[in-house]
């Protein structure tokens, strides 16, 4: 029986999500365009689907009407995997992405329990609970990218995983003022606690202050030691996909020291990195880069059940036990990898054999 390969994202629908991600998010933007085509369009479709959900759950006022858009959202992931996706271009293309990647259903539902945890307004006691939640959120998503590069070594996901939590503190340190002006917190308590911020009368009232400048320190320091850890894993991706990924992190990491660069004042001044800066970070990231050490870390605590979903998934197989599509394209992926990283390592001794120069 032939092996009938993923239904490829439509054209209206690539160019949808095309449209999501450049109002969304312009740093991603500026770093996807460094992709090649195909892994862009699924990372366009893969995007589109986590913007629709965010959107989803902040666009309702109310506390009710936020944890009936988790539902909603939690029905629409199901569909999606039944091949039965909304009709909607980015449930279509997220349908799409899933099934020609072979992402379990586990990590955008890890998803959306990180916003049903926004929509029940939790707070966080310690770093590790913080933790928690910028796995769900962004940790996931880390994972499913890699996944949508042909990359499914556990420790190449596992410092997926940990620029994807990188950029979420990163988000929340920049957003701490915006946050407050809705009623929320994302500070640890007890960071909150040792610095003598009043955490009411913050909310109440947003204003900088040293307690604060303290506290957002700190979490952007947590947030470079895990953009350390993500970069060991870069050179594990594809050639052709590391320079975006190498561009996200830099310019997200550039946010950082903007906050920095205002005095920590995330209350009154919004951290940017603008788009010659962005240029730069995107020219420096296709530079070839030796490998870090650090690559074989186990991933946080509480980012190891992402990487457990996708070993307990496996990719699927034709009838009979012959390769799948996605077997096929994995093995050559990783033949091609397996040349490009001899290229480079022949390059820093000397001259590359013929046979692989040509």
């Amino acid at each position: 029986m032939p092996v009938s390969r993923p239904e490829p994202i439509r054209a209206d629908d690539r160019a949808a999500c095309r449209t999501a991600i450049r109002a969304g998010s312009k740093s991603f933007h500026a770093a996807g365009l460094l992709l090649p085509q195909a892994v862009r369009r699924s990372a366009h479709g893969l995007y589109a689907f986590c913007r629709l959900a965010d959107d989803l759950v902040d666009g309702t006022d109310d506390a009710g009407g936020r944890v009936a858009a988790v539902a909603r959202l939690r029905e629409r992931i199901r569909r999606a995997y039944d091949g039965l996706p909304a009709d909607d271009a980015a449930d279509r293309a997220f349908a799409a992405t899933v099934s020609a990647h072979s992402i379990p259903e586990a990590l955008p539902l890890a998803l959306v329990e990180g916003l049903e945890w926004d929509a029940h307004g939790r707070r966080y006691q310690t770093i590790g609970d913080l933790h928690a939640y910028a796995a769900r959120v962004a940790g996931s998503v880390g994972v499913m990218m890699a996944l949508v590069m042909g990359v499914r070594d556990a420790d190449a996901l596992a410092r997926a995983s940990d620029l994807g939590a990188a950029m979420q503190l990163t988000n929340i340190a920049r957003d701490v003022g915006e946050d407050a002006r809705m009623g929320r917190l994302y500070l640890p308590r007890d960071w909150i606690d040792e610095a003598g911020l009043d955490a009411a009368a913050f909310l109440a009232d947003p204003r900088p202050s040293p307690e604060l400048s303290r506290i957002v320190a700190r979490l952007l320091a947590e947030a470079d030691r895990l953009y350390a850890r993500a970069e060991a894993g870069i050179a594990s991706l594809p050639p052709r996909c590391r320079p975006a990924i190498r561009a996200a992190s830099r310019i997200y990491a550039q946010i950082g020291r903007e906050v920095a660069r205002n005095g920590y004042d995330c209350v009154t001044r919004r951290a940017r990195v603008g788009g010659l800066a962005k240029l730069g970070h995107a020219f420096g990231a296709a530079l070839p880069r030796p490998a870090m050490r650090g690559f074989a870390m186990p991933p946080l605590p509480q980012t190891a059940f992402l990487i457990a979903a996708v070993s307990a998934h496996p990719t699927p197989r034709s009838p009979g036990g012959l390769p799948s599509w996605w077997d096929l394209r994995g093995r050559v992926l990783h033949v091609l990898d397996l040349i490009e990283r001899l290229r480079e390592r022949e390059a820093l001794h000397g001259a590359v054999p013929p046979s692989i120069a040509r």
